[in-house]
């Protein structure tokens, strides 16, 4: 059944990964060419390598097989998930339908039944909406790492005002911002915006345990966004202050930093329940877009995490340039399952580089206060990964039946059992 919470831990776990590097070419000619690495997309017809026959995952990823039919065993995750949670059918609908009776229970006498993380994107957007159309009251929720662009500012601005939602936002110091992201650079590992992610996950604990919030709301849809493989991408509390102690300048004390401890408080003490109701509703990202558009002036940043200057860094430059690490590949085999778009016109995307905004790097030259010969320097340096690092992986996985249990009860992640709480090899 779809809307099953039934189900043992070998029913549902799958073993994920991530891109293996690709070679790096050098870069030469004007001072925007100086890197001696550079990122022109990934051919991957012509790659040699093998390629699921339903979306466009290759066998350079880690821990990736195919079945007799040439599926990858990730496109059997979205096929398993889906099933398991009704994503889009009438069984989804049903249970969702019960999770909000929940909610509403849980918030009676409350000022808010649920708190939603905004960035000022479709998806996180779009659950403002979806609480207010299912009768809730929803408190959106912000975590600020003053990278925002100031279209995703504007966004939140207006969605918030149209649909008449409270909006709790926790700002990191500037300074400080920029020293954590700048440990992540120096230490040349892949997870540079990965910070932004445990501090929003934080702040939602913080904002729902003051007004006694039980539920969390979260944008994610596997099946818009698709399956994004661990292996080398791997970010924890733990993690965040290992690299930030020895490459920090500044002491971290308005970054909402989340300890091991804390995440099993948030957890099992609070009891505070993340939902992802995409998980469980038809979706489509494009009417989303024109529904926004329409109802709440929402404006459209240009693409997929660039509604934040980090995270548009992260993904379309650091991570390809340095690591070859190009996870459009997500998305485009998303597209291609649901049908948006052709395997040929997926390959030939993929073939393409990432758009890099104009100034964006320079932009975090300046934030990093380096000059273009350090930056680049670093660029250069070989890369470095989590398991260089002190990180909560190994208690994850030891305590993986515990949050097996969480997870099937909503108060971890499901993608966080999956992705975090098996062995995973290590990244070369």
């Amino acid at each position: 059944m779809g809307n099953s919470e039934s189900g043992s831990e070998s029913d549902i776990q799958e073993r994920v990964g991530t891109p293996e590097s690709e070679k790096l070419t050098a870069g030469a000619g004007s001072e925007k060419d100086t890197t001696p690495v550079a990122y022109g997309g990934r051919d991957l017809p012509g790659s040699g390598l093998r390629i699921c026959t339903r979306c466009i995952f290759d066998a350079s990823l880690q821990d990736i097989s195919f079945d007799d039919e040439g599926v990858c065993n990730y496109c059997r995750m979205v096929e398993a998930l889906a099933m398991r949670y009704g994503t889009g059918q009438k069984a989804g609908e049903q249970e969702f339908a019960r999770i909000v009776d929940r909610i509403r229970e849980a918030g009676r006498g409350k000022k808010y039944d649920v708190a939603v993380g905004v960035s000022g994107g479709t998806d996180s957007s779009y659950m403002l909406f979806l609480a207010k159309r299912f009768g809730l009251r929803p408190l959106a929720v912000h975590y600020d790492n003053t990278f925002n662009s100031s279209i995703a500012t504007e966004n939140i601005r207006r969605v918030t005002t149209a649909l008449g939602v409270d909006l709790y936002t926790h700002v990191c110091d500037n300074k400080e911002s920029e020293d954590i992201f700048r440990s992540f650079f120096l230490a040349s590992v892949p997870e540079i915006d990965g910070p932004t992610d445990i501090a929003l996950a934080e702040v939602m604990f913080r904002a729902a345990s003051k007004y006694g919030i039980q539920y969390v709301f979260e944008g994610h849809s596997f099946v818009a966004e698709g399956v994004a493989p661990m292996g080398k991408a791997y970010i924890d509390g733990g993690y965040i202050k290992s690299v930030h102690r020895r490459f920090g300048r500044r002491r971290m004390r308005t970054f909402p930093n989340m300890s091991f401890g804390k995440f099993l408080y948030w957890s099992m003490v609070k009891r505070i329940r993340k939902i992802r109701p995409l998980w469980y509703l038809p979706y489509s990202k494009a009417e989303a877009r024109r529904f926004l558009e329409s109802n709440c002036g929402w404006r459209d940043y240009g693409g997929h995490h660039l509604e934040n200057r980090m995270s548009a860094f992260h993904h379309s430059f650091y991570t390809p340039r340095k690591f070859g690490l190009d996870q459009r590949n997500n998305t485009l085999s998303a597209q291609v399952r649901n049908g948006l778009m052709t395997r040929e016109e997926a390959f030939q995307a993929y073939a393409e580089p990432p758009f890099v905004e104009d100034e964006l790097v320079g932009y975090v030259m300046k934030r990093f206060e380096m000059s273009s010969a350090e930056f680049w320097d670093v660029m250069a340096r070989p890369p470095r990964f989590f398991t260089d690092f002190s990180t909560y992986k190994h208690r994850f996985e030891r305590l993986r039946p515990l949050f097996f249990v969480l997870a099937r009860a909503h108060l971890v992640p499901m993608s966080f059992y999956l992705k975090y709480c098996f062995p995973a090899k290590t990244p070369s």
